[in-house]
């Protein structure tokens, strides 16, 4: 349970420092504009986390120039014409109006038409477009997930797909839960499996310490190569969801 969220500045950086029942010091950047955010054990002090901070000043300075020179996309109007991320491939937006009923398609492996009534507005067009997306990504989630629990040795009791503002997925080891971020979609299938793994690990080991990179080498040896494919992809624009 966390008993105290606050901020520290440390050498011209913004730091948020949150104190919980935890034993080790975990120190993270995040996306989309490098935020850096400090977890810390009950009785650690400031002066301790500020002096952890520094030690790794050269590393947070090279995380946050990672994200914020990262290449992203504009607000999507969703009209004919744009280029949309679906699987990892560019699509180029092809809007057609009509009476029946809203859908998507994807054609010739370049492009996606999105059939939608006349005189829709843009949030309109956005939600048939992206519930679309949320059905194809629940679709290959199932298969991922019984792939990789006899591998791993956990089984997950539960899952779901939503936007989320800082992280690609999240889990609930008590209740052998994860969360995988809607913006997945865009990206490849080898990236989506890695976030899964990666979230099916953390049910074995909660926390980013050695144990857990060790495991991950033991499950997918190449889990660096999507981690770095993820990063260095275009984001979507910044109401969006990392």
């Amino acid at each position: 349970m966390i008993t105290e969220t606050h901020q520290i500045k440390i050498s011209g950086l913004v730091v948020d420092v949150v104190r919980k029942d935890i034993k080790n010091l975990h120190l993270g950047v995040y996306p989309p504009m490098g935020r850096v955010r400090v977890a810390v054990p009950l009785r650690v002090s400031d002066e301790a986390v500020r002096l952890a901070v520094i030690s790794r000043l050269s590393w947070i300075k090279r995380q946050k120039t990672k994200f914020t020179t990262q290449a992203r996309q504009s607000m999507r109007e969703y009209v004919s014409g744009e280029s949309h991320y679906f699987q990892g491939r560019r699509y180029r937006l092809n809007v057609i109006y009509q009476s029946g009923t809203p859908h998507v398609a994807i054609r010739n492996k370049s492009s996606i038409d999105l059939y939608v009534r006349d005189g829709s507005e843009r949030e309109q067009r956005e939600k048939v477009l992206l519930t679309w997306v949320r059905q194809q990504l629940k679709e290959l989630i199932p298969a991922l997930i019984a792939q990789w629990e006899p591998i791993i040795g956990v089984k997950v009791a539960e899952w779901h797909v939503k936007q989320m503002k800082t992280k690609w997925g999240t889990c609930n080891i008590e209740a052998q839960r994860i969360w995988l971020n809607l913006e997945l979609a865009k990206k490849s299938k080898q990236c989506l499996e890695y976030i899964v793994v990666h979230e099916m690990v953390h049910l074995l080991e909660r926390h980013h310490n050695d144990n857990f990179i060790e495991l991950m080498n033991q499950f997918m040896p190449q889990w660096r190569l999507h981690r770095e494919e993820l990063n260095s992809s275009a984001l979507g624009h910044e109401d969006w969801s990392y």
